[in-house]
């Protein structure tokens, strides 16, 4: 009773000519062309040539779809530079606003006016303006 669960497991087990070891390893194949794969796609059945035409407009729907996506694209990119431009332009001129301002503000300086006018030969006034008084009778 004790070999009696070996002996039903020998009695399974086929004969050595029926046992065949597989090796694991890599099937040599030789490199097909790519015009021998499509070829084989279509004649085998995978994909006939009615269900081919059939899907013919489909397709070019999606190239249609795929091309506007890239115009899309490209187009997005160029206003996002044109944009990056303006913004920088804007800050440029803005720079230029701020230091004509300044420019300007220095050079309305009562001190800087008088030494450009001094070369003309005009003086600052030293005393308060005098008022004209006309009387009404002299008209």
């Amino acid at each position: 009773m004790n070999n009696q669960f070996r002996q039903n497991i020998e009695e399974e087990e086929p004969d050595a000519e029926e046992i065949q070891i597989k090796k694991p390893g890599r099937k040599k194949r030789e490199p097909e062309s790519g015009k021998a794969f499509f070829k084989k796609l279509f004649t085998e059945g995978v994909v006939t040539k009615e269900a081919a035409t059939d899907m013919l407009p489909f397709l070019l729907f999606l190239s249609v779809l795929c091309m506007l996506y890239i115009a899309n694209s490209h187009m997005a990119v160029k206003n996002i530079r044109s944009i990056d431009k303006l913004n920088k332009e804007v800050k440029e001129l803005s720079w230029e606003f701020k230091s004509l301002k300044a420019d300007l503000m220095f050079k309305s300086k009562l001190t800087e006016v008088a030494k450009k006018v001094d070369t003309l030969g005009i003086k600052e006034l030293t005393e308060p303006p005098k008022k004209i008084v006309i009387p009404a009778n002299e008209h």
